[in-house]
């Protein structure tokens, strides 16, 4: 069987490559270092039996031009760069992952929680040219979060949270009463996030309902000292939204870890002193790469009936 790995950070991963090696001789990493277009990745997997895909599109083109393709077993968690119907026109089957890497991004949206809210990341860019500015913001203990989406990340990040006596409340399309006594939040509707929230966090995935879901309406019903912050989907936020109610003081910060298009162009939005921007890192810890890649490849093992240890 030959394997195509689309992953930038597999491709560079020296223990996942010999894991890779070790379980299908016959691969192909994507070593230009850029996520591939449709008809890169045509080139690329045409003469595969399996994929390893990180974030390129798995359309009904691609599927059609990609004949010996079976199985793709997906590196990460997000699956809306696949086209699960066309996947079943063609008899591919999809391996995914769900949580494989929640502690990595919790733990980076925890980080922002505090990078903002003690003003840690403006203050160490002033001091690193030479501005002694200082100004330790607020303290998270005791603060009301909102978390809209409360999959996996959304419920790790409740955790990593209960040392702070927050007030958490959570918003979510599914009935998680049970998250909810287990971990003593509240399950409320988007309104009462927005104008009660503190800090509001984003873990949704991406559909056709949460695409631009955060736009001028949504951040003029936050709180006016509130902050925003999205390591999900970058489609969610309406970045010109974004940038207009930074600009505007309609809310006093945002951390944003994940864009429409990457990396993003727009430089002034970038340098906003009330914004940390992130390159897509949340997932990205050594650890979670690994993680992701040995999910991956022991889906793969699974299909294809080779010994996982």
């Amino acid at each position: 069987m030959k394997i195509a790995i689309t992953s930038k950070a597999f491709s560079q991963n020296s223990q996942l490559i010999e894991l890779i090696s070790q379980k299908f001789p016959d691969y192909k990493l994507n070593l230009s270092g850029t996520k591939l277009n449709e008809d890169e990745l045509i080139d690329f997997i045409s003469d595969c039996d399996g994929v390893i895909l990180a974030l390129e599109y798995i359309s009904d083109r691609v599927l059609s031009k990609s004949p010996k393709l079976r199985v793709i077993s997906k590196f990460g968690v997000g699956t809306d760069n696949i086209d699960f119907k066309a996947c079943e026109r063609y008899g591919i089957k999809v391996f995914c992952h769900p949580g494989v890497n929640r502690h990595s991004v919790a733990e980076l949206t925890l980080c922002m929680f505090i990078m903002l809210i003690r003003n840690v990341f403006t203050s160490a860019v002033k001091l690193s040219n030479g501005v002694w500015l200082k100004q330790g913001g607020h303290s998270l203990y005791g603060k009301t979060i909102g978390i809209i989406g409360c999959g996996n990340v959304g419920v790790e990040l409740i955790r990593l949270l209960s040392p702070f006596g927050c007030r958490i409340m959570i918003n979510d399309i599914l009935d998680r009463r049970l998250i909810c006594q287990q971990y003593s939040v509240e399950q409320v509707d988007l309104s009462t996030i927005l104008t009660e929230a503190d800090i509001v966090s984003l873990h949704v995935p991406l559909s056709s309902e949460t695409r631009n879901m955060v736009n001028s309406d949504f951040i003029k019903k936050m709180k006016r000292n509130s902050l925003l912050i999205n390591t999900s989907r970058g489609e969610i936020v309406d970045l010109m939204a974004l940038k207009s109610a930074l600009l505007e003081n309609i809310i006093s910060g945002a951390a944003i870890d994940v864009y429409p298009v990457e990396p993003p162009t727009d430089l002034q939005f970038l340098a906003l002193p009330n914004l940390i921007p992130t390159p897509h890192i949340g997932g990205n810890s050594r650890e979670a790469t690994i993680e992701m890649g040995v999910s991956a490849i022991n889906s793969l093992c699974k299909y294809f009936y080779i010994d996982e240890n």
